[in-house]
């Protein structure tokens, strides 16, 4: 097998080796016992906003956001959050941040020390390198903050019973055996492929590293070709002429994000081959939206966007109106599989569903 790393980071203590340090969904909602409190919190999400009745001051709301990207998610995500706030009618200022991913680190520590120093009531941030569980674990000590992790769903088991205010995302693996399953039955399980990961990080291990395991588990593909892209498109493009180099008879691209879709896109359009390697985009935002309506994109899983917004929003008002005992730990949104062909009517109607705050917007 062979391995190639463009800009890759070494981590010598990496916090993303083992699955066993992250509990699953099903798995820490049993544990806390959540099940109530995490299906009622569901049926919010999805109902109609209630103004909150009394709020005795403002709230400081914090945005670090890796949101120097080519894909919408993050800018959907601070649009739809905001909507449903000033729904509710909570009375705040919110302070954004955005920066590139992986490799901004010092910029976003930065941000969080002036974020902690202007006593912040709501904090929103990801983790995504071995620096941010610093940083966070610095954060939940305090009792002053509510930490809000974005882009994740599985709580770390070394933080035990004292966990951030809130994890809520789109599960990334449940998200990448949709699309290994959609791979399997679109080569019968047999071939060749390769990976495309963003860095070496959270999203990597639960998109890159878990799709391939079960890919290996459930099938008889074989991945020869790996890289890490720091969520570059163009280092994605370099990456896949480099392995179309030696191997043109690989059965499809896993791309692990948006952006290094993109690139995977550009690179076989410049060899002819688009439509011959098959190529997934991850989260379906409306750039892979596009790719997928003029063939150049094979399938994508598609997150209902909107709904971490609106999650975030809900739960900062059950905790304003001393209701912080009904926000559970995770909020984990749904998917949906997204393929070339889909039927105009259906696609439509996945977009009303997935950017009912965010339809109109322009990135």
């Amino acid at each position: 097998m062979k391995k190639i790393f463009i800009l890759f980071i070494l981590i010598s203590t990496c916090i993303f080796a083992s699955e066993s340090k992250y509990y699953e969904i099903e798995e820490y909602i049993k544990y806390s016992k959540q099940k109530e409190i995490s299906d009622k919190f569901i049926d919010l999400i999805q109902s109609k906003s209630q103004k909150i009745k009394n709020q005795n001051q403002k709230v400081r709301i914090s945005l670090v956001y890796p949101g120097k990207q080519l894909t919408d998610y993050w800018i959907r995500s601070k649009v739809s959050f905001e909507k449903r706030l000033k729904e509710l009618n909570i009375n705040y200022d919110l302070v954004l941040h955005f920066t590139k991913p992986h490799i901004e680190i010092k910029e976003q520590s930065k941000f969080l020390m002036t974020a902690i120093k202007q006593n912040t009531d709501y904090l929103v941030f990801v983790l995504d390198a071995n620096e941010h569980s610093k940083f966070i674990e610095r954060i939940i000590s305090k009792n002053n903050i509510k930490l809000i992790l974005q882009n994740i769903t599985t709580p770390l088991k070394i933080w035990k019973d004292r966990q951030p205010f809130l994890y809520v995302g789109f599960d990334h693996m449940l998200g990448s055996q949709m699309l290994a399953n959609y791979y399997i039955k679109k080569t019968n399980g047999q071939g060749k492929y390769a990976v495309l990961y963003t860095s070496n990080g959270y999203v990597s291990h639960m998109r890159g590293t878990k799709f391939i395991e079960y890919i290996s588990d459930n099938s008889d593909l074989k991945v020869v070709h790996e890289y890490y892209t720091n969520t570059s498109k163009k280092n994605a493009k370099m990456a896949t002429l480099d392995l179309l180099k030696i191997d043109k008879d690989i059965k499809f691209i896993y791309a692990c994000s948006t952006d290094i879709a993109l690139g995977v896109i550009e690179a076989l359009e410049e060899k002819n081959l688009t439509g011959k390697i098959l190529v997934n985009g991850w989260g379906g935002g409306e750039s892979e939206l596009q790719a997928i309506s003029k063939n150049k994109l094979d399938v994508t899983v598609m997150r209902m966007n909107d709904d971490n917004g609106v999650a975030m929003a809900e739960a900062i008002k059950l905790d304003l109106t001393g209701k912080t005992n009904e926000v559970p730990t995770i909020f984990s949104g749904d998917m949906k599989i997204v393929e070339k062909g889909i039927n105009l009517n259906e696609l439509e109607s996945l977009k009303k569903r997935a950017f009912r705050y965010t339809y109109d917007i322009k990135k």
